[in-house]
């Protein structure tokens, strides 16, 4: 008898193959058969009507705090992902240091710059480790789906360095150090290297994040370990804004050290900027010619909201000059904003040309989606051109009277212009691109922003409504190539012998469910979060995690870890 059959669905298999209708037969993690399955089952799924497809593969979350308060990572798995890889832009809670000091300062650092709240953070991780051996075995049995962990840039400059990690640049005993737990990381079963030199990142102090204290030296010499060990990769958030010619050179030169590939992470897509995303792109082709890879992370999703405000000040800190009023404490950035002439000096760094982020500037179109003031309710759900045009004002001045009435807590929603044909086109052209890679969906960051880990269903839906591709493309996109990025053993494509991570759809009614908040957090936080529409199982190693439609108490995630799980990936 076997452990589980899906009988009469249309297998698509994740290589990009045209699909057939066949019977899948599990036994165990193993998928045992692919064709017609006579034998009996102890649990039988109907999937006529429906397609059978491996699990999704999300390749940049950041699920490293959440797994323990939620082990399952919702919403991941909702959406038909049953592989995620966590610890990217260096930012991982592990190694630690014997000074609680050095764990208090990540836990903040995630909080301002992971949009991570900070009750959740002090209490629902345990934060009682040190090497990132430790970290892993606390992790390893409370997976609900495979999770894989990158050794993270940040963590290990601020064990070696301490409080001058955000200081100075390191010496050369510093990097030894650094490179030895490195090295430890990815001997216990890290995934690879992860860094940033975001400049929107930085700390709750006020300073750039360590990895940004780093030198080109320090980035190439720690590549270089993770080239030392088989099924490691290499991953960076080089940028904000447009990627830069010496961006390009550095992401490659890591890349050809290592003799692995770098992803790189974020590359927006729409039909106006579709020559930015090929200049962008090009990336690729310096790597290739250095005998490297490097590829972009792009989101499939079209226009939606994300939720900013000015006491977390996430994104706004990218506009020249903001960020050093965004990293100020929270009195000193309330007297910054009460003071019309610094106003005003901020409205024109948001107006400039040198702003990389320019489109956050035009501030009649963003919405009031949540107010702290009773004199504001009135304006909830208006944008703030409206606003303005009502009382005879000028927008920046009505938006900043309308924050400092809230203490700065306004929330304010960027609505993006509504998606043409033309966009989505645009996409399909660059998830096509072998220097580009579905993904990218910053899951388990962010969570009072923006909620994208359901990419794969809005994907789905956006490939059926708008006739991008076949169901089989668009699930090889979700699968095989996120799989084969990371060298991922066994997974990724369904066919006997593999692993039997399985998601199980109604291809007519795919798609993403409305975003709302849930205070669901350790402390009472809460998050933005959204539910599926017709995926109906979701299998992880032979179990199902989600059944027709809802979330099970099943914890059947492996924890990944490299050489054992991952082969060395493909250059080319």
């Amino acid at each position: 008898m076997l452990d589980v059959v899906i009988r009469g669905g249309q297998v698509v298999d994740g290589t990009g193959a045209a699909s057939q209708r066949a019977d899948v037969g599990i036994q165990g993690d193993r998928i045992v058969v692919i064709g017609a399955v006579d034998a009996e089952a102890a649990t039988t799924i109907d999937a006529t009507g429906k397609v059978v497809a491996p699990g999704f593969v999300d390749v940049h979350t950041h699920y490293d705090a959440q797994v323990f308060w939620d082990g399952a990572l919702t919403p991941s798995p909702l959406h038909g992902i049953t592989t995620v890889f966590a610890g990217n832009c260096g930012f991982t809670i592990a190694p630690l240091t014997d000074d609680p000091a050095d764990g208090e300062y990540l836990m903040r650092m995630l909080a301002r710059v992971e949009g991570m709240p900070i009750e959740a953070l002090r209490t629902g991780v345990p934060w009682d480790w040190q090497s990132s051996a430790d970290f892993f075995e606390r992790i390893d049995g409370r997976l609900g789906i495979n999770a894989g962990f990158m050794v993270g840039h940040s963590a290990i400059r601020r064990a070696v360095m301490r409080t001058e990690a955000v200081e100075r640049e390191s010496t050369p005993d510093e990097l030894d150090q650094m490179r030895t737990l490195l090295r430890d990381g990815l001997e216990a079963g890290g995934l690879g290297f992860s860094t940033s030199w975001s400049r929107s990142h930085n700390d709750a102090d006020g300073h750039m994040v360590p990895s940004r204290y780093a030198t080109r030296e320090e980035l190439i010499e720690l590549s270089l370990v993770a080239g030392e060990f088989e099924g490691t990769s290499l991953e960076m958030n080089p940028k904000s804004g447009n990627l830069e010619t010496w961006t390009m050179e550095l992401m490659s030169d890591m890349s050809s050290a290592a003799q692995r590939p770098i992803n790189w992470n974020l590359l927006v897509v729409n039909a106006r900027g579709l020559e930015e995303c090929e200049r962008q792109l090009t990336a690729g082709d310096h790597a290739a010619r250095q005998g490297g890879r490097v590829v972009a992370l792009t989101i499939p999703v079209g226009a939606g909201q994300s939720r900013l405000s000015f006491h977390s000040g996430v994104l706004f800190d990218s506009m020249p000059t903001w960020d050093q009023v965004m990293l100020l404490p929270h009195d000193e950035k309330l007297a910054v904003f009460r003071d019309p002439e610094a106003r005003q000096r901020l409205d024109e760094a948001a107006q400039s040309p040198e702003n990389p982020t320019r489109y956050l500037a035009h501030w009649d179109r963003l919405t009031i989606l949540d107010v702290v003031a009773d004199e504001n309710e009135q304006y909830v759900g208006k944008t703030i051109g409206e606003i303005a045009e009502a009382e005879g004002r000028e927008t920046w001045d009505v938006m900043c009277s309308i924050a400092l009435a809230d203490e700065l807590y306004t929330g304010f929603g960027l609505i993006s212009r509504p998606d043409t044909n033309d966009d989505w086109k645009a996409r399909a052209h660059v998830w096509r691109d072998s220097r580009a890679l579905v993904g990218g969906s910053d899951a388990g960051a962010h969570l009072d922003m923006m909620t994208t880990a359901g990419y794969p269903t809005n994907m789905l839906a956006a490939v059926r409504d708008h006739n991008l591709m076949g169901i089989e493309e668009a699930v090889h996109l979700l699968t095989q190539r996120p799989a084969e990025l990371y060298g991922l053993r066994d997974r990724g494509v369904l066919r006997e012998g593999w692993k039997s991570d399985v998601v199980v759809f109604d291809p007519a009614t795919v798609d993403a469910g409305p975003v709302e908040m849930r205070y669901d957090l350790p402390g009472g936080s809460g998050r933005l979060v959204n539910d599926s529409i017709g995926i109906d199982h979701v299998l992880v190693n032979g179990v199902p995690i989600v059944s027709d439609g809802a979330l099970t108490d099943a914890r059947s995630g492996a924890f990944l870890r490299s050489g054992r799980d991952t082969t060395n990936p493909a250059l080319d």
